[in-house]
């Protein structure tokens, strides 16, 4: 085989695998796509119905990323806020404040009492617990994503009832609050109710929304296809000459 050939065939190799993985990334933005979308459609169904099931269903393994719509009476208990930071709300920088509720039937959760800014020197804002029998109702979820931090814990700068987190799993801070065990799904809080800070019912917060997704696998599989377009002139102006 002449050395011409030989680079016929190097470049056609290196052209498939670089068109091979820009499919790749299209395919798995797609996914993204569709499982960010199915998200939305679960949330809007439970919104929809609202039929309210009993907070002992957080517990249940075989639906932890499902979301339903759970009410219960209990207290919160005498345990660390956490503070899940990295979080923007309206432009802002901020924390979402989580505290550990403790119903009258069923495993302890972690319920979100919603968003709080954090200012310039860092300092964690105070996210006292409220006291007495309460009723809560919300959105039972997944908690949020671990991401790079997974579940590391760490003091509170300026509080000393908090920790900061950077994700949650709730099988991992079980130790840290006191608890033998907490549930696997977390309790957002219904927006109407009178108790805790700025919230929403938004589960996609923080992170790209359906249609970026959609987007960027449109500009991934074009640009598989210039490659391959590129790689067809390349070889027959190669033939011709």
């Amino acid at each position: 085989m002449s050395h011409r050939a030989t680079w016929a065939v190097v470049g056609w190799l290196l052209a498939i695998l670089v068109i091979a993985a820009f499919c790749m990334l299209g395919t798995w933005q797609l996914g993204r796509q569709h499982d960010k979308q199915a998200t939305l459609d679960a949330v809007a169904a439970t919104l929809a119905a609202r039929a309210a099931q009993p907070l002992s269903v957080a517990a249940d393994t075989a639906r932890a990323q499902g979301y339903d719509w759970a009410s219960g009476r209990g207290h919160f208990a005498e345990a660390p806020a956490v503070l899940l930071d990295n979080q923007q709300r309206d432009g802002r920088s901020g924390v979402r404040a989580y505290r550990v509720f403790i119903p009258d039937a069923g495993t302890p959760l972690l319920v979100e009492l919603g968003w709080l800014p954090v200012p310039g020197d860092r300092s964690m804002p105070e996210v006292p617990r409220p006291h007495g029998e309460i009723d809560v109702a919300g959105m039972l979820a997944p908690p949020p994503s671990l991401g790079i931090g997974g579940t590391a814990l760490a003091p509170a700068p300026g509080n000393a009832d908090a920790l900061v987190a950077v994700g949650l799993a709730p099988s991992g801070l079980a130790a840290a609050l006191d608890q033998p065990r907490l549930a696997a799904r977390v309790l957002r809080l219904d927006p109407d109710l009178p108790l805790g800070y700025a919230r929403d019912l938004d589960m996609l917060a923080n992170t790209l929304p359906p249609e970026r997704h959609l987007g960027y696998a449109v500009q991934w599989f074009a640009l598989a296809a210039a490659m391959l377009v590129i790689a067809l002139i390349l070889s027959f102006r190669r033939t011709r000459r």
